[in-house]
């Protein structure tokens, strides 16, 4: 049986129980959300290395790291690089998205190397092969063509993958009545669309989706149904095409629930920020509670260099609305593939959204955290703060490089005059003279 089928049986399973402590509760809580939808455990059976992770209602909201090569950089080391760094600044998922160089070697690696959670697009593989391998156009990819690449890397054991079931003719036609700024900014979507025109044809992940399921399902892996009409810049957010799509995946949602195949939902994008509670709750009704994984959002279009913190600013915001998992976006976002240095910081602006947020939703120990923090700042524990902080290491570089006194307690910013030291030194005097 899959985790689905065993959680609606009633059965709490070995990997129920491990995700389930991973986050502090009940294995029995995880069990019943998991049996209606609302909570997933993302590990495909193949992944012996790989650790059980748990996303949706009640859990503490998680976050993806974006990695993967292209045509112009296919180093597999320093793709490894960003997965090592991911994982030291927190990152609960990978996604390899790599198109260049040998991406069968770069994934098998990413794998090998890492226990969190791995996701793919497996569309890019059939992508690649069709056009490195076979020497033919992207659109000339056969029905097989695309079914072949998801099972290999179903195969290889990564644990979710990101497909564009939702990309329909009907949900084309609708985007192009109403009109776009951006049209389709979606990779896999505008694979999807071109192929579609090209072949005249239906998209074969809607049309098949029978056989999709079968071929995930003895792996027990989650299908995140991706949102290939998700906006790319504001003008294009909420629209029909976005809509009709989230529609379509609700529906494809039950299916996949009938079939004993767990799922997650894909959003947007671009959304401003009047928008993004409206979304969240609309994924939420028409997926019929299934966890919700966004890109950001990002809540404007003029930040590039600055993505990561547009990002942190919508995530935060989705995810104090029910939104489940981010992607993180890097400052590299719509200008080159991410660095090493580009990563973690996009790790950390997504944990600080993920954290806001988890505080909102009165996620078990959130609030915690934050109140241990206040009472080492009242101490002027430095160590204190170094190791409750998101970023211990740069917290610690940074009160390094200001060349204060250790013994004076304050840092630079107030010196002497520091209110905390202030009020301590006022408190034992009073204590005194008494």
């Amino acid at each position: 049986m899959t985790q689905l089928e065993s959680a609606r049986q009633g059965i709490v399973t070995d990997l129920m129980r491990q995700a389930a402590a991973a986050e502090g509760i009940d294995p029995e809580i995880l069990r019943q959300r998991m049996a209606e939808g609302t909570a997933i455990i993302c590990h495909n059976v193949k992944r012996e290395k790989g650790l059980p992770l748990a996303v949706g209602k009640g859990m503490r909201t998680k976050v993806n790291a974006n990695i993967g090569t292209s045509k112009d950089d296919t180093s597999i080391d320093k793709e490894l690089e960003k997965a090592r760094v991911a994982m030291r600044a927190g990152a609960d998922a990978i996604m390899d998205l790599s198109t260049g160089g040998p991406v069968d070697e770069i994934r098998a690696a990413i794998i090998a190397e890492t226990d969190v959670c791995i996701g793919s697009v497996p569309l890019y593989q059939a992508a690649v092969d069709t056009v490195l391998k076979k020497k033919k156009a992207l659109v000339d990819m056969t029905v097989d063509d695309i079914f072949d690449g998801i099972a290999k890397h179903l195969d290889d054991g990564v644990d979710f993958i990101t497909v564009h079931c939702g990309v329909t003719r009907s949900t084309v036609e609708r985007m192009r009545n109403e009109g776009r700024v951006m049209d389709v900014v979606s990779r896999g979507g505008s694979f999807t669309v071109e192929w579609m025109a090209h072949n005249n044809a239906e998209n074969p992940l809607f049309e098949h989706f029978d056989r999709l399921l079968e071929i995930v399902k003895p792996y027990d892996a989650t299908l995140s149904l991706g949102d290939g009409f998700r906006p790319g810049c504001l003008a294009d957010a909420t629209d029909r095409a976005q809509i009709h799509e989230l529609i379509l995946l609700g529906e494809l949602t039950q299916r996949a629930w009938d079939a004993g195949v767990q799922v997650m939902i894909e959003g947007p994008g671009h959304v401003p920020l009047n928008q993004i509670e409206a979304n969240i709750q609309l994924q939420k009704r028409l997926c019929h509670g299934a966890p919700f994984y966004v890109l950001g959002p990002l809540v404007t279009d003029i930040a590039p260099g600055y993505d990561h913190i547009t990002c942190a600013i919508g995530g935060t915001l989705a995810a104090a609305a029910g939104a489940d998992f981010l992607c993180y976006v890097t400052p590299s976002e719509h200008l080159r593939l991410p660095t090493v240095a580009d990563v973690h910081e996009g790790v950390m602006a997504s944990r600080i959204a993920a954290h806001a947020a988890d505080v909102v939703k009165g996620v078990g120990g959130a609030m915690d955290k934050d109140i241990a923090m206040a009472k080492a700042r009242k101490n002027l524990d430095w160590e204190g703060q170094f190791t409750l902080a998101l970023d211990p290491e740069k917290a610690r570089r940074l009160r390094a490089e200001s060349g204060v006194d250790e013994e004076h307690g304050a840092c630079t910013m107030c010196g002497e005059f520091c209110a905390y030291k202030v009020m301590s030194d006022g408190s034992r005097k009073q204590n005194v003279g008494g």
